[in-house]
């Protein structure tokens, strides 16, 4: 059989399906750039002033390992915590239809736009000594939660759950359901097609959350300072230490700041296929 080489109607060469052109049109080219250097310049700034021949030396510093030992800690916990009240949240507001949902669904992302400065505020008018719960449980049970390590988790906690909601959300909207209506028909309970099926098709997603959530909560610098304070040890976790290094000793800020660009680097490579397409 004979192949053509014709080229296919519709289709020019040098340009993409649609007859869209796959070059940059010129006057795009020079803010393009400009845009680039915008957002590689300081990284690269960061990057050239590394202390790299004294860099194993100050990560070994007992305040580098300290401030590090505790982000990795506290992230960890409160990614816990988002998972076991986020995914439950999430499924609420893909499966379920009730009044006000849409109003639920926004109060949910508001941390995502939130000064998370403001957001520190906010979780000392309710869980400090004098808020709203926290005299509650101070006067109750004893229990003081800003300015302690659970204060740190807490904080991060809030600012990053909604991007665990966000991502697994949008898993379970996009999951098929009929092979939960088919287990539903043999007999399943509910609790069982949520464990045995709903979860493992949505588990790209939860994954996805997470690992977004902990980098977040890695991150997280505004609401920890405000509503954990700043104490070595307890609750100065990497972003901390990076803004109080850089006043007192720059090159430990750098290390930090490295560590938390190879952080950053690391789930972006992660979550590259999922998020872009692979392109």
């Amino acid at each position: 059989m004979r192949t053509s080489n014709a080229p296919v109607p519709g289709r020019t060469r040098g340009r993409e399906p649609g007859g869209v052109s796959g070059r940059l049109p010129r006057p795009l080219v020079v803010p393009a750039v400009l845009g680039l250097v915008f957002l590689v310049l300081p990284l690269a700034g960061l990057l050239i002033r590394a202390p790299w021949s004294t860099l194993p030396a100050r990560l070994a510093e007992p305040q580098v390992l300290q401030a590090l030992r505790l982000s990795l800690v506290t992230a960890t916990v409160a990614t816990a915590i988002c998972l076991l009240l986020g995914v439950p949240l999430a499924w609420l507001l893909a499966r379920t239809a009730f009044p006000g949902r849409r109003l639920l669904r926004a109060l949910v992302t508001v941390p995502l736009v939130l000064p998370p400065v403001v957001g520190g505020v906010a979780l000392l008018l309710v869980l400090g000594r004098r808020g709203l719960v926290g005299s509650w449980l101070d006067q109750t049970f004893g229990v003081t939660l800003p300015f302690t390590t659970a204060g740190v988790v807490i904080a991060e906690a809030f600012v990053a759950m909604p991007f665990l909601v966000i991502s697994v959300e949008g898993a379970l909207r996009g999951a098929d359901r009929r092979f939960e209506e088919a287990a539903a028909t043999l007999g399943a309970s509910r609790w069982t097609v949520f464990r045995r099926v709903t979860l493992p098709l949505i588990t790209p997603g939860v994954l996805a959350g997470a690992v977004l959530c902990w980098a977040r909560a890695l991150g997280e610098f505004g609401a920890t300072i405000t509503f954990a304070g700043n104490f070595p040890g307890t609750t100065q976790t990497m972003p901390l230490a990076v803004y109080l290094a850089l006043e007192t000793e720059p090159e430990a800020a750098v290390v930090l700041s490295l560590v938390l660009l190879a952080v950053s680097v690391i789930i972006l490579a992660s979550l590259r296929e999922r998020w872009v397409g692979g392109a």
